[in-house]
């Protein structure tokens, strides 16, 4: 902490994973914040975020960050490629990461024939990846520092209600299904397996699987068990390079050599079952949700869309800045509204038990743990796509 006894954030990207967490930490006034510098590379784009949120300074040098002594913690939003590496450059220089999912992946290597997605098997990139994070558990471990894993669907209200319910009632899941589905991605990147690790089900699909891994958890210490994954079996695909023009005009997925269809069937070691959709075919608006089958309850928690509010606008006169709905192209007609999405997704809570962490010096409730967990089932269930059977542990 400053002199001032600030919790003093540098934040590194500028893009929308910036501008969500920031929306959260706006909201959240119960222990002092400075916003002293924001990195990113572009100009264009690093300009109006700093001053939209007010950072002191802006930097296009990420070694700003690190070496401001002021500065506590390091938030990264950036493409996942950078994840791994800064993840280290921050803890060795002895301040407390935050980091956007995925925790890392796998991005190429010198020697790998391209496009990665298409050329490298998926059973050495799984390897490669548990050997990577396994590295990063220890540095974790080694640093004294919190590692804060930026996972919003289990601070998201509906998911918190659901761990209560399922601690209090000490309810089985017998099943889980939890789906991220929209029209594509606002990433230039996207589509690229070296820049994203993969496709949609690393990209959205990581959501409602770490909050299913959770709420099993939540189960397991309230039921006195130990609950791990035992087995997956996943299946990824190309869906949308086989439209032609006319039928893709709406849809903004343009994968190159990562998948736009994912899904995947999780067995635990109770016997118990879950089922992960990720897609990128999605119109009208980005579709998030968990669903739990319960030995005493059925559980359903919608995230978005939500219903708290519906618009009708015959035209956009009036409407350049105010926001209506995440990924629809016009706010025409009927839509359902966004209201507080930085609570309903999770966001304000989620930053709130990060800086609080700190502040109070304890542990976050997603960590390095969950992230670790959730990165080993996305890459899994690629290999498990590749070879056409489950991967078991």
């Amino acid at each position: 902490m400053n002199r001032a006894g600030e919790i003093c954030i540098g934040m590194a990207g500028a893009g929308r994973a910036t501008e969500l967490h920031m929306e959260g930490l706006k909201r959240f006034s119960g222990v002092p914040i400075c916003y002293k510098t924001i990195f990113a590379r572009r100009k264009e784009q690093l300009i109006p975020v700093q001053k939209r949120f007010g950072f002191q300074n802006s930097t296009f040098d990420f070694n700003d960050l690190l070496n401001d002594p002021e500065i506590d913690i390091i938030d990264i939003c950036t493409p996942p490629y950078l994840h791994a590496p800064m993840i280290e450059k921050i803890l060795n220089a002895g301040k407390h990461v935050i980091c956007e999912k995925p925790l890392t992946g796998y991005f190429g290597e010198e020697d790998d024939e391209t496009p990665i997605g298409l050329k490298v098997s998926k059973e050495k990139m799984y390897s490669r990846v548990i050997e990577s994070m396994e590295r990063l558990k220890r540095i974790v471990e080694n640093s004294g520092k919190k590692f804060m894993y930026a996972e919003n669907f289990i601070y998201a209200p509906a998911i918190v209600k659901a761990a209560e319910i399922i601690s209090k009632k000490k309810s089985k899941i017998l099943f889980a299904k939890g789906e991220e589905s929209l029209k594509g991605s606002s990433s230039p990147v996207a589509g690229e397996w070296n820049k994203t690790g993969g496709g949609t089900f690393i990209r959205t699909g990581a959501h409602p699987l770490s909050a299913i891994l959770y709420l099993k958890q939540v189960e397991a210490r309230a039921r006195g068990e130990s609950i791990e994954v035992s087995s997956v079996f996943a299946d990824m695909s190309q869906i949308t390079p086989r439209l032609s023009e006319r039928d893709h005009r709406h849809i903004a997925a343009r994968p190159n050599d990562v998948e736009d269809f994912g899904t995947s069937l999780i067995k635990f070691s109770d016997g118990t079952r879950a089922a992960v959709i990720a897609t990128d075919t999605l119109l009208g608006g980005s579709k998030n949700y968990v669903e739990l089958y319960c030995s005493d309850a059925a559980l359903d928690c919608r995230i978005t869309m939500s219903n708290l509010m519906t618009s009708y606008f015959l035209d956009e006169d009036g409407l350049e800045d105010v926001e209506i709905s995440e990924m629809l192209p016009s706010k025409l007609g009927w839509n359902p509204l966004f209201l507080a999405d930085e609570i309903i997704r999770g966001y304000v809570d989620e930053m709130r038990d990060f800086i609080e962490s700190v502040y109070f010096d304890r542990e976050p409730k997603s960590g390095f743990d969950t992230a670790f967990e959730t990165t080993k089932i996305i890459y899994a269930s690629y290999f498990s796509a590749e070879i056409g059977r489950a991967v078991n542990f």
